[in-house]
């Protein structure tokens, strides 16, 4: 929740141009419900996708203050991000309510971006390999849920490297990033070979190729830095080299 109108005005046009037109980077922008519009106007014919930070898994109805799938695809958005360490963290949503959300998205067309990840406490105690396995078996051992997998991203997101000034090594980020995708291949192999992971802790144009030259590190769900832009085109960059 940063920024105004003009700061969001001023950071996708540096952004396009940045990129260019001939950028192979697949880039989606999720910027705050009240720009979704001006920013899809801004995305114009461009090859960058609009997302949405959150959604209702109702699709209408009396639940004053929420956003539905139907409005989501009304202004454009091709992803949502479901189930955000935030979204967890301080508005209370569990494994259910992001499976439930996951499953809206898919089958009202859109890609969900699934959030799973460690707070520190679990990282410290052993656990983060049961903490993430809670969270994608909600989905992989439901019919829907693996269903709507087929067409998700996957991000991790080590909850404690992120606005905390550490960051999980790229050695630490990819044993995580493998581990999702072998929870994932002991129900589908083939949606774990093609399912793309991507690392959202705290990613820098500084640390950015390090992380996504490993082998199961498919790119960034980028936070703090995408609000610069020469940042955010320098990570979408290093993801390209890598």
């Amino acid at each position: 929740m940063n920024g105004s109108l003009a700061q969001a005005r001023e950071l996708l046009t540096a952004v396009k141009s940045g990129l260019g037109n001939e950028s192979s980077a697949e880039v989606v922008v999720c910027p705050s419900f009240v720009y979704l519009c001006e920013v899809a106007q801004l995305i114009g014919d461009t090859k960058i996708s609009l997302g949405a930070q959150n959604v209702s898994d109702q699709e209408s109805g009396a639940f004053t203050g929420e956003i539905s799938l139907p409005m989501l695809k009304d202004v454009g958005c091709q992803y949502v991000i479901t189930g955000h360490s935030e979204r967890r963290s301080l508005y209370g949503e569990t494994d259910a309510d992001v499976a439930r959300k996951v499953i809206a998205v898919s089958s009202a067309g859109l890609t969900p971006i699934v959030c799973v990840g460690e707070l520190l406490e679990e990282r410290e105690s052993g656990s983060t390999e049961a903490v993430i396995a809670k969270q994608l078996d909600v989905l992989l051992n439901n019919a829907q849920g693996l269903e709507a997998l087929q067409a998700a991203v996957i991000a991790y997101e080590p909850v404690w490297a992120i606005g905390t000034g550490k960051t999980a090594t790229p050695e630490q980020a990819q044993a995580v990033h493998a581990f999702i995708r072998e929870r994932i291949a002991g129900c589908d192999v083939a949606l774990a070979d093609k399912i793309q992971i991507l690392y959202g802790g705290s990613v820098k144009a500084a640390n950015a190729l390090e992380l996504f030259a490993n082998p199961d590190i498919d790119g960034g769900l980028i936070g703090g830095a995408s609000l610069s832009a020469e940042e955010f085109v320098a990570i979408c960059n290093s993801a390209i080299a890598a």
